[in-house]
């Protein structure tokens, strides 16, 4: 049956590779029907009010008060609870008898294959050739905050998750959103909720989940074959064949076979990127202390960006929330899934995800950019996206952008996983759970990987970043109400933790040392 399919996919391909001036037109009509549609949604998302002269979109706000708000009202766990995560990550609770289909580490992985993306290499240098290196540090702190969130909406993802018939589960803010507000008497508007997330995620891992990450993965392809001059340029449609295929392979396996691959792929994909890093930043040893200072000045400075420090701190917040998606609701559908009679257990892991995706990767982009080129090359030097970041990486380490691409290709791969399981989940709980139901998104997704492969950056990047967006808006609101609850919840996970530590002579100690 697979080499069928594959022979009819090789058909596919040989019949649109007839003629590249067909394709370069192929590519050309898709751009043009998609421009006009990201337009409107993209005013729609993000309108804005000005702040201090900076035009503020109204949604970055409603997440950065959100990440702030947890943060504060749940005790900076985000800083308490990371020993904590380690230990459980590291299967030190884990318990196969529980419910669920995957292991901590695995549903970490999984999620982490959603949020450690293109953006990770594109997304921050958009950020930078655009607000400089201040931009960085706003980055890192909306990273940090957002751990905070992650844990709040993943905690009841878990909590709030339904076994189906077959034994597969499902979860998410659809489910939190329905079942958390009815248990708090308000029952019609968690419906409303729920399937006003539902919808949003279907449309939503369009646009960021394989749109965005085959478009810059072919981007890439296409830089280093040449660039303008390239022979691939114009059959970005058969780049996204390819993909496609591929990535159909896999997720109509549900989310076990997703695991399966991301355990696998997800740590290596990403120890090979820091490692490229960290070699990129002991060549540039010399400049480090001044790119450092450079990006802590800039996060501050009332030059160089509409706006000043306003205008950076909202470019970094509002990237960083496009890379690690703390308050959009994603994640918790793939930790949902996830072995434990504990729902707060993969609260803690889940605040792992933007620490590894923003603090840590996104940082050591950044600050290979800011050590490579100056800030007037950055923010002027007609470069972006991954193009500056493959420029970067190819001034310090000839050849490096062959590399760069297949890392840059495991990123986008490991991406559109984690979200067609997304999208699946959020397509099912509309019109129900069956196998059939969930080849038919699957066919959908796998489609839209070819569009986004076709049309150019500015397109794309626009559609990506409302479809992510509009999904933070109930979530929010869900978490907000829900906020008591969850601090109930870990209260009463500190004690239960506390009594099992009950016969040691000083158990806040011993519970100290074993999370």
């Amino acid at each position: 049956m697979v080499t069928k399919n594959i022979r009819i996919f090789l058909a596919f391909v040989a019949l649109f590779a007839s003629s590249q001036a067909a394709a370069q037109s192929i590519d050309t009509q898709i751009n043009n029907a998609v421009q006009p549609l990201t337009d409107a949604l993209a005013s729609f998302i993000f309108y804005s009010i000005p702040i201090v002269g900076a035009d503020v979109p109204l949604i970055v706000l409603w997440l950065i008060f959100g990440a702030v708000f947890f943060t504060v009202y749940l005790g900076f766990i985000n800083i308490r609870g990371f020993k904590h995560a380690i230990n459980i990550v590291r299967g030190k609770f884990h318990d196969p008898g529980h419910e669920g289909e995957i292991s901590h580490f695995q549903a970490l992985t999984a999620a982490v294959s959603g949020t450690v993306g293109i953006g990770n290499i594109s997304g921050v240098a958009i950020t930078v050739s655009l607000g400089g290196p201040g931009a960085i540090f706003w980055l890192i702190m909306a990273g940090l905050v957002g751990m905070t969130t992650k844990f709040v909406e993943c905690a009841l993802g878990v909590k709030y998750r339904q076994t189906n018939a077959d034994g597969s589960v499902s979860g998410g803010p659809m489910y939190y959103l329905r079942d958390g507000l009815a248990r708090r008497g308000w029952p019609n508007f968690g419906k409303f909720l729920g399937i006003f997330y539902a919808i949003s995620i279907v449309i939503g891992c369009l646009g960021i989940g394989n749109m965005f990450q085959s478009n810059q993965a072919f981007q890439q392809i296409l830089q280093v074959t040449g660039g303008e001059q390239s022979a691939l340029l114009g059959y970005g449609w058969a780049a996204g064949l390819a993909m496609a295929g591929l990535v159909a392979l896999i997720i109509l396996g549900g989310i076990k076979s997703i695991g399966r691959v991301t355990s696998k792929l997800v740590p290596f994909m990403v120890v090979l990127y820091i490692a490229g890093c960290l070699i990129v930043l002991a060549l540039n040893i010399a400049v480090l202390p001044a790119a450092i200072f450079s990006i802590v000045s800039g996060a501050f400075s009332m030059e160089g960006v509409v706006g000043g420090a306003v205008g950076i701190m909202i470019l970094g917040f509002q990237r960083a929330a496009f890379s690690n998606e703390a308050g959009i609701g994603s994640a918790p559908i793939a930790h949902s899934a996830v072995q434990t009679n504990d729902p707060l257990t993969e609260g803690f892991v889940a605040l792992l995800e933007p620490f590894i995706d923003t603090v840590i990767i996104c940082t050591l982009t950044g600050l290979v950019l800011v050590t490579t080129f100056p800030a007037d090359t950055l923010m002027g030097g007609g470069l972006s996206g991954i193009e500056l970041t493959s420029a970067a990486f190819n001034a310090n380490i000839a050849g490096s952008s062959i590399p760069l691409s297949f890392v840059a290709l495991m990123f986008a791969f490991s991406t559109m996983l984690a979200w067609g399981y997304y999208g699946t989940k959020g397509w099912t709980y509309i019109f129900g759970e069956g196998r059939t139901k969930e080849m038919i998104f699957g066919l959908i997704f796998c489609a839209f990987i070819v569009v986004g492969a076709s049309v150019k950056l500015s397109a794309i990047l626009d559609f990506a970043d409302a479809l992510i967006f509009v999904m933070a808006i109930p979530n929010l609101l869900g978490l907000y109400i829900m906020a008591p609850e969850i601090r109930q919840d870990l209260n009463e996970y500190w004690a239960r933790r506390l009594e099992r530590l009950a016969g040691q002579a000083a158990p806040l100690q011993a519970l100290e040392r074993d999370t």
